[in-house]
This record gives structure tokens, C-alpha cells and sequence, in this order.
């Protein structure tokens, strides 16, 4: 089991952690350290018993305002998410109502024949009315 001194308001701490662990412990004493240093400057040297006590109550403050915003953010995450949810459920219902009413009409064949033979006749009949007028 790994040990490591760490620094916390000017103090050495030989502490022990689990191995691979030391990032995290390194990690959690340098916040309980910042909170220490800040308490040394308001007060001066005080014992390490009551640095460490309230240091620790500082850092905890500080996490519980952490979590308090994180509950806050999560809550507006799940309003988020069942916004989403709601608006693909109307999405869908406006797609699947959209695809009911489209319509492709069907021209028959003979209809198109129809219309080819009018439009020569008509063309014809308009190179008869150039060939007259001019």
C-alpha cells in the first residue's frame, strides 16, 4: 500500500491509499489544502486539529453548494430531455399525418396519347396561321 506525504496548511501528513490511488489522494489534499491556506490567512496560526476541522467543514460547504447545482442541472436535463421526447412524439405524429394525405396521380396511357395528338394538331394549326398571316 502506497503512502504519500501531502501538504496541508503548511503541515506534513504521511497518509497511506490503495495503489493506483495516489492521483486522487494528491487530488483531495490540495482541496483540503487551498481551504486551509485560505483559513490560515483569515486567522493566522491556528491548531492543526482545528485547521483540519475546519477545513474539511469548508470544503464540505463547498461541496454541498456543488451538489445543490448539480441537482438543479439535472433536474433542468430531464425537463430538456422530456421536451425532446415530446416534440419527436409530434414529429413523428405530424410525419405519419402527412404521409396519409400525399397523393401521386396516376395518368393513364391513353390520356398522354390524347394530349400528344392535340398538342400536333395544335401546332400544326398554328403553322397554318403563321403561313396565312405572313
Amino acid at each position: 500500500m502506497p503512502e504519500l506525504e501531502i501538504l496541508i496548511g503548511g503541515r506534513a501528513f504521511e497518509v497511506a491509499c490503495q495503489e493506483g490511488e495516489e492521483h486522487y489522494l494528491q487530488s483531495a489534499a490540495e482541496m483540503l489544502n487551498v481551504e486551509a491556506q485560505t483559513l490560515i490567512a483569515q486567522t493566522g496560526r491556528i491548531p492543526e486539529a482545528r485547521m483540519l476541522l475546519m477545513s474539511g467543514l469548508m470544503l464540505a460547504d463547498r461541496t454541498a453548494g456543488v451538489e445543490d447545482r448539480l441537482k438543479i442541472m439535472e433536474d433542468e436535463a430531464d425537463a430538456f430531455r422530456a421536451e425532446i421526447d415530446r416534440l419527436t412524439s409530434a414529429l413523428k405524429r405530424a410525419e405519419a399525418r402527412t404521409a396519409e394525405r400525399v397523393e401521386v396521380p396516376v395518368v393513364p396511357a391513353e390520356v398522354t396519347e390524347q394530349l400528344a395528338q392535340l398538342a400536333d394538331k395544335a401546332e400544326k394549326l398554328a403553322a397554318e396561321v403563321e403561313t396565312k398571316a405572313g
